[in-house]
């Protein structure tokens, strides 16, 4: 998602004034899924610097904070890693981590089932999503060992 004008739009719909960080922050994290926050700010910054402007690092932390607030963005955060964020929300998807990388990759869940909203013991809570982390080692460190 390239194009500026879908990234407003997005804003817009999601009730988010736009402003020219929020819609760099935007646009990084749909070019950079499972990035981090250096690397959004990274590309926010490349982004900006076109027009002459610059961001801070607060105002990118400011904007991950809103866009996520308003469904527009997934935080995750697996286990020994930073958070980062997606652009694939709305969805009961869930990710796939290389234990020697760290590289991130999306998993669908299980097709015309539920298991992993069967929990053992809901412990009365109505389940509605569930959260699961698959690990192991991604093609690339396991063709280098």
């Amino acid at each position: 998602m390239s194009p500026v004008t879908d990234v407003e739009r997005l804003l817009r719909e999601a009730g988010l004034r736009v402003t020219r960080p929020r819609a760099a922050v935007l646009a990084a994290v749909h070019s950079h899924p499972h990035a981090d926050t250096d690397t959004l700010i990274g590309a926010a910054r490349a982004d900006l610097r076109h027009e002459g402007q610059d961001v801070s690092h607060q105002a990118v932390y400011d904007a991950l904070r809103a866009l996520t607030d308003a469904g527009l963005v997934r935080r995750i955060q697996p286990q020994r890693s930073v958070a980062r964020y997606e652009a694939r929300v709305g969805d009961n998807h869930h990710h796939v981590v290389c234990r020697s990388c760290g590289t991130i990759a999306d998993v669908d869940c299980a097709v015309d089932a539920t298991p992993c909203l069967t929990a053992s013991d809901h412990h009365g809570f109505v389940i509605d999503e569930a959260e699961v982390i698959y690990w192991g080692h991604c093609p690339s460190c396991l063709s280098s060992t």
